[in-house]
């Protein structure tokens, strides 16, 4: 039988004749403007030291940067700090999907299942993630593995609780054509279930992304000799910004990087959310 949830739709090109008006209002100009601009008003206030001398330059981040990738800080270069950052984020990520989304399915497709974790989950879901922190240097000690089991924590709640509500939302009448079609539960899983909590599923991802950086970050800062947030924490013992600042600015870069990786994931595995969406 065909599938019902995943029907791509194709979106329709329509040529428009090259305008001034179109120039600023498309969405790539917007962008770079959008970036221009911030640049522009980080470097003024800088200079003119509008927030005293807490404020380094974006050239003098750029140059301290250059700096870092050629020299050591706690025997590793800038690379030797960023892999260190994202080694735990993809290790604490990837424990946090590979259980998180798997469990929060297996919740909303089997009543009990539900019943014997959703009070549980309930329970820690609250939590925040930084609130491991004291007791996972007690359990694992400073090492990896206490900075690992937070990211892991962090990432679990977003993922499990995206693809729970991903199948808790799907509509009814979907299952009902399925029936209809002739098909059986099977069929309604794999056919409706999967395909539409896709998105919301993808969504939990690049949250838990998101809640990944801050707790490794947070991790870095109580304890560790490596990492960005490591970096960050010594710039400011320091008293120096460009420091600090550099160490946000490569966070920032290779968070997104990894957000896009998810997004184009997402693109690839739901074509007819990207068909929607082109619209």
């Amino acid at each position: 039988m065909g599938t019902v949830a995943n029907e791509v739709i194709k979106p329709v090109k329509v040529e428009r004749k090259l305008s001034f008006k179109g120039v600023i209002t498309n969405e790539y100009f917007l962008y770079v403007v959008s970036f221009v601009s911030f640049i522009a008003i980080w470097h003024f206030v800088a200079k003119a030291q509008l927030l005293g001398k807490s404020l380094a330059t974006p050239w003098e981040v750029i140059k301290e940067l250059g700096r870092m990738t050629q020299t050591t800080l706690a025997g590793k270069t800038l690379w030797g700090h960023i892999w260190a950052s994202t080694r735990r984020i993809l290790i604490g990520f990837t424990l946090g999907a590979v259980i998180g989304v798997p469990l929060g399915l297996f919740m909303a497709l089997n009543k009990y299942v539900n019943a014997v974790v959703k009070p549980i989950f309930d329970l820690f879901k609250p939590m925040p993630p930084i609130a491991w922190i004291s007791i996972a240097i007690l359990w694992f000690g400073i090492g990896e593995p206490s900075k690992i089991f937070i990211i892991f924590i962090g990432s679990l709640v977003p993922c499990l609780l995206n693809s729970y509500n991903g199948i808790r939302i799907i509509d009814e009448e979907l299952y009902d054509v399925v029936r209809v079609l002739g098909g059986n539960r099977r069929d309604e899983i794999l056919q409706v279930s999967f395909p539409a909590a896709f998105p919301a599923l993808f969504a939990g991802l690049q949250i838990s992304l998101s809640i990944a950086w801050t707790c490794v970050l947070a991790a870095e800062l109580v304890s560790a000799r490596s990492g960005l947030g490591w970096i960050i924490i010594r710039g400011m013992k320091l008293t120096k910004p460009e420091l600090v600042l550099g160490g946000m600015a490569i966070i920032a870069i290779v968070a997104m990087g990894t957000t896009l990786l998810i997004s184009g994931l997402e693109k690839f595995i739901c074509p007819w959310k990207r068909g929607i969406e082109g619209l």
